[in-house]
């Protein structure tokens, strides 16, 4: 697998549309700080960490009755076209209504938190 970042927005994605109650996926940490983000800007329910050896993370995806809290992700950086971006330079996603990821020097982090700490980095997705 070439880009696991776009593997995981991929599979939210699709689970997600097929209004499933769970993503299940391999572990990484960076998988795992981008699922916390969702979380805590209250895109997700639940993320849980499995496993020893070989670690899954669950997922739990957050529905109003049977529409999508997520209703898109779009990977912007990718490995082969890196995307960085300076403070003064990250976008909102829709006019604020929606979450940009960044991955700064000193872990990752939203947008919005960037800008406050004026720190860029290499963008890495869009939620909205």
């Amino acid at each position: 697998m070439t880009d696991p970042i776009s593997d995981m927005l991929t599979r939210i994605r699709n689970a997600s549309r097929a209004l499933l109650p769970v993503v299940e996926l391999p572990h990484s940490g960076i998988k795992e700080s981008i699922a916390q983000i969702l979380k805590k800007e209250g895109y997700v329910s639940e993320v849980v960490v499995e496993g020893k050896t070989k670690k899954t993370i669950k997922i739990r995806l957050k529905y109003e009755g049977k529409k999508n809290v997520i209703e898109g992700l779009k990977r912007v950086s990718s490995p082969g076209l890196r995307r960085y971006v300076s403070s003064t330079e990250i976008p909102r996603v829709l006019g604020g209504l929606g979450v940009s990821v960044v991955s700064t020097s000193e872990g990752l982090m939203t947008g919005t938190q960037a800008r406050k700490k004026n720190i860029g980095g290499e963008l890495l997705c869009y939620v909205w």
